[in-house]
């Protein structure tokens, strides 16, 4: 499986459509999550993924700071369910860190991550600046890298 990382106008449709199907497929039907998973924001964002014979295995988007927020983010981090287990998402996100870090050159980073993944982030140096809270019945924090 090869690394896949384009900007929105880089994108096929095709691409684009797998893209948000997977996105909806996690996030809105197997999380029961009624939400506007289309946000305006992916067309400011990097898209990184990762295909296994033709279907998206794992994804993330990535966007500069003062976009979504001051700092530069990383969000709707996603693992296909079959996948999950496997380090695609250690994978992934060491890549995504790079890409913020050392070509972007940023020196923070926030994530809108669900609580039972605060320990996985807190891994790659990210710490709660929020307290949980439910976001669509799901307890949530806020986090941020700060580079040392």
């Amino acid at each position: 499986m090869e690394w896949t990382l384009k900007s929105y106008d880089e994108l096929t449709k095709d691409e684009l459509y797998a893209i948000l199907k997977e996105r909806v497929d996690v996030f809105v039907v197997e999380q029961t999550c009624p939400y506007p998973e289309i946000d305006g924001y992916d067309e400011q964002s990097l898209h990184l993924y990762v295909e296994d014979n033709g279907n998206i295995a794992a994804y993330c988007r990535i966007l500069p700071g003062g976009t979504m927020y001051e700092e530069a983010s990383i969000g709707r981090v996603l693992v296909k369910k079959e996948y999950r287990g496997s380090g695609l998402a250690r994978e992934m996100m060491e890549k995504a860190m790079e890409i913020v870090k050392n070509e972007w050159n940023e020196n923070k980073v926030k994530l809108h991550a669900q609580e039972y993944l605060k320990e996985f982030y807190g891994s790659f140096g990210f710490e709660p600046v929020t307290d949980v809270y439910l976001e669509d019945g799901i307890p949530h924090v806020d986090m941020i890298y700060t580079r040392k």
